[in-house]
């Protein structure tokens, strides 16, 4: 079998820099889209949460949207969803079993390039329990191609990307599918700025960090831009400079980074405290636990 991330090993360097870029939530405003009106349904259909399609849906939401495991590749998502959703009294008090994820978080703790194509591969070696984790992913990709379609990017990302790639090699370091991917970026026409599209299918974030930019840049030249803590943790697994696009205030990001940021780091003054203020704004952006949590009034 060929390595799967030999895209990733043989990128070499073609500029000083390299920035790598999140998709979904980050160039494009499409996480509120593809997480309402795709995955949700999705989820509620193939898991069988009609009964509990309010607190399904608002679960769902938490964890992929609102909180510290934004933009967390859809399978671990699956699973935190259904523990998550397990958990909630009202749930229990409906009498409504939710499906157990033993099964998925075995393939999980063994496999890092989540994707279709690696859970065809475990099913077809007699692991039946995961057909439906299977349809529901292929279900998603369907809503997603028929639903998500004239998109943009944000505000200042073509102009950046311009920009950018006078010093730097840009890759797309994503968790989503590559072909729903090529598809958005392509359609955009913004595709040219990217050197290598990397998505789940090459593994990790971390992973396309590591192989791609890995000790091929000089220290300090290389950096992610992400809207989401995997991001964040990604950069700085392989000593990455980061810089974040806050959640809900994408296009002021987006501003600063073209007006101010990138000048900083293309001219090496971006680490340090004004990294580190950045961060600390990014940082309070989602809160860890969710509201059905906190205390209330009925309480």
């Amino acid at each position: 079998m060929s390595d799967p991330v030999h895209a990733l090993r043989d990128f070499e360097p073609a500029k000083t820099f390299f920035v790598g870029i999140d998709s979904d939530g980050c160039v494009f405003d499409t996480m509120e889209i593809k997480h309402k009106e795709c995955f949700a349904p999705q989820f509620i259909k193939h898991f069988g949460l009609q009964a509990v399609s309010k607190y399904a849906r608002e679960t769902w939401e938490f964890v992929n949207l609102y909180s510290k495991t934004r933009g967390i590749n859809r399978f671990p998502a699956l699973s935190n969803s259904l523990d998550l959703l397990a958990q909630r009294p009202e749930v229990g008090a409906r009498g409504v079993a939710v499906p157990t994820t033993q099964a998925l978080d075995e393939w999980l703790s063994r496999e890092t390039k989540l994707s279709n194509e690696t859970l065809k591969q475990e099913i077809g070696r007699g692991n039946r329990a995961l057909e439906r984790v299977l349809e529901w992913s292929q279900a998603v990709n369907a809503a997603i191609e028929e639903m998500v379609t004239g998109v943009a990017p944000f505000p200042m990302v073509r102009e950046s990307l311009v920009r950018l790639t006078e010093t730097a090699d840009v890759m797309v370091v994503s968790q989503t599918p590559t072909a729903a991917l090529e598809r958005e970026w392509k359609e955009h026409n913004i595709d040219r700025y990217a050197r290598l599209i990397a998505g789940q299918e090459l593994g990790t974030k971390t992973e396309h960090l590591k192989y791609g930019a890995g000790g091929k840049y000089a220290p300090r030249h290389v950096l992610m831009i992400g809207d989401a803590p995997g991001d964040f943790k990604a950069a700085k697994a392989n000593n990455a400079l980061f810089y974040p696009i806050l959640p809900g205030h994408e296009e002021a990001s987006w501003q600063r980074w073209h007006d101010e940021a990138m000048g900083l780091f293309l001219n090496g003054q971006y680490a340090g405290e004004y990294e580190a203020s950045l961060v600390l704004d990014f940082q309070a952006c989602l809160p860890e636990q969710p509201p059905w949590k906190q205390p209330s009034v009925y309480s």
